[in-house]
């Protein structure tokens, strides 16, 4: 099975060796995202603002997959403190609807850049490689929330 890299420039780029997703078959690994801007490169501030743009930079290499977040099956959460974790579920709720992706969810000694969240996440597209969900109202609801 061969392996094909994803790529946005509406997510920040990869700080290390590896791609932002990788495309094998119907499915697409996408790798952690932390809450950096990647019009700057910068990490924004505040567990409210990067748990956003983490969601948003997870969207951006999901939809240059063909896909939405709604496609998404799994996902990692990654957090730097565990008190955050009601916060963030809240502001996951907003980017997702149901049936949700089934999740894990750790605390982690540190992430990269001093990052509070990181987010990894697999989606499913159909055997022809289209999206699965097809719904795209998530990305016009989210430009009213948090920046």
């Amino acid at each position: 099975m061969s392996k094909e890299p994803i790529h946005s420039d509406k997510a920040p780029a990869a700080i290390g060796p590896y791609s932002q997703a990788i495309r094998a078959g119907s499915t697409v690994y996408l790798s952690g995202q932390i809450g950096l801007d990647p019009a700057t490169g910068t990490l924004v501030e505040g567990i409210t603002a990067q748990a956003h743009q983490v969601l948003r930079n997870l969207r951006a290499v999901a939809q240059a997959a063909g896909a939405e977040l709604d496609d998404i099956v799994k996902v990692t959460l990654l957090l730097a403190d565990m008190a955050d974790f009601t916060q963030v579920n809240e502001i996951m709720a907003t980017y997702f609807k149901p049936p949700y992706p089934a999740r894990a969810t750790y605390q982690v000694a540190a992430l990269p850049k001093g990052a509070r969240v990181e987010v990894d996440a697999i989606l499913a597209l159909t055997a022809g490689g289209t999206a699965l969900s097809g719904t795209g109202w998530r990305e016009a609801f989210d430009e009213t929330k948090g920046s």
